[in-house]
């Protein structure tokens, strides 16, 4: 029923105590029958930034490291500890581009299964519209190897690995430009 990478398939140790006696209550719960620790799989907050250039082309990267080395994605990623989601939106930005953006208003959140280390990370993805003064500083930096400008009706929703990052593109094309 779960896939290999779902967390009661990976998880067999209690983090609190290393007991093997860590067994999953449900799909998403797991008890320590030794020190009584309860776990919960909670999904993982992320951001995506929307930036469209003036010909109405959306900014796209390319992953640079794994999972999916190479494939299509949109510059963003995991919010840290104490962080908003706009702070970590200016923040992604500025990492993998080295621009800086304004303008941020929310788009829409979107539920993802993120594959890392062989362990599956859900994410609420929280996709941000933004606007930058200039792209002509922009540098493919941090876990990107470089970015390219797509309209979202050419994107070719395979070279997207994420289910959110596809439903983004799609909602974007359903909006057609009313956001």
């Amino acid at each position: 029923m779960y896939t290999s990478t779902h967390p009661v398939n990976v998880l067999k140790f209690c983090p609190k105590c290393g007991s093997a006696h860590f067994t999953a209550t449900s799909d998403r719960s797991f008890k320590c029958e030794d020190c009584s620790f309860n776990y919960y799989i909670n999904s993982a907050a992320a951001v995506a930034v929307l930036l469209f250039n003036d010909q109405g082309e959306l900014l796209f990267t390319r992953r640079a490291i794994d999972p999916h080395f190479g494939k299509l994605d949109l510059p963003g990623g995991f919010i840290d500890p104490m962080e908003t989601g706009e702070q970590a939106a200016i923040r992604e930005i500025q990492e993998e581009l080295g621009i800086t953006v304004h303008s941020l208003r929310y788009f829409g959140s979107f539920p993802n299964e993120y594959v890392f280390s062989g362990y599956s990370v859900f994410t609420l993805d929280l996709a941000f519209l933004a606007r930058t003064e200039s792209f002509s500083q922009m540098t493919a930096m941090d876990d990107i190897s470089s970015f390219e400008f797509i309209k979202p009706q050419e994107v070719d929703l395979e070279e997207l690995p994420s289910i959110s990052m596809k439903n983004i593109v799609n909602e974007l094309i359903q909006r057609e430009g009313n956001y």
